[in-house]
């Protein structure tokens, strides 16, 4: 006899075209599949429990227009108070893992590190003890974009203090949850954080400085990676037997023509190579084409020196090798072409030199704001694997955008036709992904677009005190797959 959950599915698989894909993939034994979610866009409880001020607490009550629909985070998905309800979800799910992100100002009000507030440290105690009790592992991600207002006051992570400042919040962490946590992440998406944070406006405290901000944060960024990592690797490994890491957010970029080739690895090496060239490296430093370009660039536009700073010799040798694998954030794929410019603006855009865009012929996203182009998400696998060495690649985030539908279909299809394209990297390809993470577990607040797209497994109903969760079908299908740890094929199923 079908149970209810399959008779939901297949009803609902009914509507979907066939076809999507063919194939019926399965995971490899150890692959660990889960879902994430970040602590600003779920938590809530901006005020409450001692928690102090954070950069999107300010960002948003004092600027509401940077927001699509001059929303905030105050309430959000109020996980604070409905923690044990999202368990259970995660639970019936039947997810290996879940990420989800610490707010430093819960455990640190005001950023910095004295006077512990020991509530923040007991509601993330009862979330990882409650995770262990249904056998879900923990993956904690340090920072995910909500930075304290009174560091942000201080330069953000344009000031090196901040790499002290971000070790012994990273240290209390560690002490109070590392028995518990099997995978840390010391920072989610460099490249967001610097480049739409200082170098540009789309995101809080957006400096809109780029060309000089955008690389201050990033090289700062990255020395604090360094040394939360030796940090944990030194003090804390050897006890809690834990792993850590980085995550990026990589775009494949496929060059428009041949003649595009070198364009679109100069874009590659710019939006993520930046962050990831000095972690993985051989040489641990910013790749050659990022240190020309910008110094050419630097001089046209009369400087004495390349605006890019430059690490020393003791700084490279301590931040490469700080990875136990890569973390990886994927969503779509861009053309792109050369572009010389032939201005003299500072600017992170003149640096690299390049245009990119979507092609027309790709599927759209149910937002429009993005395309399903599961061909990329492979080759971008392969282009990790062949640029760095062969990491172990811990896909951290994948979703699909929309406007909120229940009957998802479109999200349906996209993790479909993604997860096949990650098990054709690792079976044809033998690149080590270990683990999948749909993005996210339920809607909540997108940062500047605010409540209007969606990228939930679960409906939140944002008009309701009460934000009831309620599984869209494609909640329905990631309990399948990864119930069955397989990829499901519409024409077995049907």
């Amino acid at each position: 006899m079908f149970s209810v959950f399959t008779v939901y599915f297949l009803a609902h698989l009914a509507v979907f075209p066939r076809g999507c894909w063919a194939t019926n993939y399965t995971f490899p034994d150890d692959f660990l599949l889960g879902v994430a979610t970040s602590s600003y866009q779920i938590e809530g409880a901006w005020n409450e429990s001692g928690k102090g001020e954070n950069s999107w607490d300010h960002f948003t009550h004092n600027n509401p227009d940077t927001v699509i629909d001059r929303t905030n985070g105050d309430i959000a998905c109020d996980s604070y108070h409905k923690y044990e309800e999202d368990i259970e979800l995660l639970k019936n799910l039947g997810v290996d893992f879940y990420r989800f992100s610490l707010s430093w100002t819960r455990i640190f009000p005001t950023g910095y590190p004295h006077n512990i507030n020991y509530e923040g440290i007991n509601y993330y105690n009862k979330i990882l003890n409650l995770l262990a009790a249904n056998n879900i592992t923990a993956m904690v991600t340090l920072f995910h974009w909500d930075l304290p207002q009174n560091l942000m006051e201080l330069g953000g992570l344009t000031n090196s203090r901040f790499v002290t400042y971000y070790t012994e919040y990273a240290r209390t962490a560690f002490e109070h949850f590392g028995d518990r946590v099997k995978y840390w992440l010391t920072f989610n998406e460099p490249y967001q954080t610097c480049m739409f944070s200082y170098g540009g406006t789309r995101l809080a405290p957006a400096l809109g400085m780029s060309g000089i901000a955008d690389y201050l944060c990033g090289h700062n960024l990255l020395k604090a990676h360094a040394a939360a990592y030796h940090l944990y690797n030194t003090t804390y490994k050897p006890k809690y037997k834990g792993k850590i890491a980085i995550s990026i957010s990589a775009a494949w970029i496929e060059p428009n023509s041949t003649g595009d080739e070198a364009a679109a690895e100069r874009l590659r090496q710019f939006l993520y190579g930046m962050h990831l060239n000095p972690i993985f490296s051989s040489n641990g430093d910013y790749s050659n084409v990022v240190k020309e370009s910008i110094a050419t660039q630097s001089f046209l536009e009369g400087y004495k020196r390349s605006r890019l700073p430059e690490f020393t010799q003791d700084e490279i040798n301590y931040i490469k090798g700080t990875y136990d694998f890569m973390g990886l954030n994927h969503y779509t794929s861009h053309l792109a072409a050369n572009s010389p410019s032939t201005s003299l603006q500072t600017s992170y855009d003149n640096d690299y030199k390049a245009t990119y865009w979507f092609d027309d012929s790709w599927t759209m996203d149910g937002s429009g704001s993005a395309r399903v182009v599961p061909w990329g998400f492979r080759k971008l696998l392969v282009w990790l694997k062949n640029s760095y060495n062969d990491p172990e690649i811990f896909v951290t985030e994948n979703g699909y955008c929309d406007f909120g539908d229940m009957d998802d279909r479109g999200r349906v299809s996209y993790y479909g036709q993604y997860l096949e394209a990650l098990l054709d990297a690792i079976y044809v390809d033998n690149v080590k992904v270990i683990a999948y993470t749909a993005w996210s577990l339920m809607d909540n607040f997108e940062w500047n677009l605010g409540y209007v797209f969606k990228y939930g497994l679960y409906y939140v109903n944002f008009t309701d005190p009460e934000r009831p969760r309620i599984p869209k079908s494609s909640a329905y299908f990631i309990k399948y797959v990864y119930g069955n740890r397989t990829v499901v094929s519409y024409d077995k199923i049907l």
